[in-house]
């Protein structure tokens, strides 16, 4: 009888199951979206409340057990599971509650942004959630947060305003609104380095309807585009966005044949403008002679919901970022090489505009430190099946070497895989300090280390 989940064990201190190798429910518990980075823990305890949390936190480090914690799972570095480790899987707490008096949304620790959209939704209402439904909130806004109303509402850190957290030491804390402000700064951007979060508020916007949706220019035009949309992006008021994809055209019946499942370069588009403002700013676009325009008004969920089949859990892949304060001429072309040579139908790369309402904060605002860079960038490589990974590492990390030359130092630490300790401090620039100071404070001895992680400064 394992002390994980037997007599005296943690079994008896929490409300939620505890489950080991032994039960024929491991296998999907310890599951992950990227089973490339799969592991095998010692158990996963499938969190109710924060109490769960809070128990299951103490129990690991009495034990001497590394920790890992699984909210959406959507990670592709697989920190969302660890070897011979206790799981805290937080999906069970996915409340979403609106307080339109505040103007706040409270998002339990597991939700992802699916129920988030639907819930704020009826109430006419929209916060700052990821572009893929199946995304947990809490890994991405404790990354960062990069969403379609980014340049209109700024990144999720942005509009994170409180948070409930379960420190290394098992005690459950608040951190703003009358909490612990230092605990929220390091929050913001800080990739889960100092706590568990079990709740999430964050601030609502006036978001219902919206004119959005793809359109998709063959792969012959991605040079031209990225220049275009370089220079044109950053000249449009904030309620304009969309972002530059490379990918390949799903095998659908509502896109010409002679496209199916080949490279092509596209931009995704989510307006709140007028439509008459839309209108003028998607011409710009449509003189480019898109072979598919598929932009049209739809409600906000739709949007977010609309391209979960890329994203979907089960695969195969490796991830890189980058950020750029400018893109040259040069690079726009290595988008074209590597746009054309993508190993599977299933890869991606998106770049996003980080103007607007982003960069308006002060770079010591939040952990996240990335106020001047104008482009985020994500290379993301994919497979149904095992077998492909030496070739999907290669063109995603060779997709970014190809653009270092032209890049910042550093990385949107929700786009990079496990890299080491150098490549994980440098996701925070220049407020790496303080964060690790902040982890010296909240969690001296690295419990929560599966992340990109920072070492505590004592």
């Amino acid at each position: 009888m394992s002390v994980v989940d037997g007599t005296g064990g943690l079994g008896t201190r929490v409300h939620g199951d505890v489950i080991t190798a032994d039960d024929p429910r491991f296998d999907e518990a310890r599951d992950i979206d990227n089973r490339a980075e799969k592991s095998r823990p010692a158990a996963v305890v499938r969190c109710l409340d924060a109490r769960d949390v809070a128990e299951s936190v103490s129990f690991a480090v009495a034990e001497g057990l590394p920790v890992a914690v699984r909210a959406g799972g959507h990670g592709a570095a697989g920190y969302g599971c660890v070897e011979d480790g206790l799981v805290i899987d937080l999906r069970a707490i996915d409340h979403v509650r609106v307080d339109t008096d505040r103007g706040v949304v409270a998002i339990g620790g597991g939700a992802c942004a699916g129920k988030v959209d639907t819930t704020t939704h009826s109430f006419g209402l929209a916060t700052t959630t990821p572009t893929v439904s199946t995304v947990g909130m809490a890994g991405f806004t404790l990354g960062g947060g990069i969403s379609y109303l980014t340049r209109k509402h700024g990144l999720a850190v942005d509009n994170l305003v409180g948070a409930d957290v379960v420190l290394a030491d098992g005690t459950l804390v608040r951190a703003g609104e009358g909490g612990d402000e230092d605990l929220l700064w390091g929050l913001a951007g800080g990739g889960g380095n100092l706590g568990v979060v079990t709740e999430l508020r964050m601030r609502l916007h006036p978001v219902s309807v919206v004119t959005g949706g793809p359109m998709i220019f063959p792969i012959e035009h991605t040079e031209r585009l990225v220049r275009l949309f370089r220079d044109w992006i950053p000249q449009q008021p904030d309620d304009i966005y969309a972002f530059l994809a490379l990918l390949s055209v799903p095998p659908d019946e509502q896109f010409p044949a002679e496209l199916r499942m080949h490279p092509a370069c596209a931009l995704i588009w989510c307006n709140t403008a007028s439509a008459d403002r839309c209108n003028e700013a998607l011409a710009t676009f449509r003189a480019e002679r898109p072979v598919v325009d598929g932009v049209a008004q739809v409600p906000y969920p739709a949007l977010q919901s609309a391209f979960d089949e890329g994203a979907a859990a089960g695969r195969y892949g490796s991830l890189a970022g980058a950020l750029f304060e400018d893109l040259p001429d040069e690079a726009a072309a290595e988008y074209q090489r590597f746009g054309a040579s993508q190993p599977t139908p299933l890869c991606q790369s998106h770049l996003y505009p980080l103007d607007g309402a982003a960069a308006r904060p002060d770079r010591g605002a939040t952990a996240w430190p990335w106020r001047d860079a104008a482009f985020a960038q994500m290379f993301a490589a994919l497979a149904p099946v095992p077998g492909a990974e030496p070739a999907l590492r290669a063109w995603a990390n060779g997709f970014r070497d190809a653009l270092r030359p032209y890049a910042m130092t550093g990385c949107y630490a929700n786009f990079q895989m496990d890299e080491g300790p150098a490549a994980a401090r440098a996701c925070y620039g220049d407020n790496a300090d303080r964060l690790a100071r902040l982890k010296g404070i909240y969690d001296p001895t690295n419990v929560f280390r599966r992340n990109q992680n920072i070492a505590p400064l004592r």
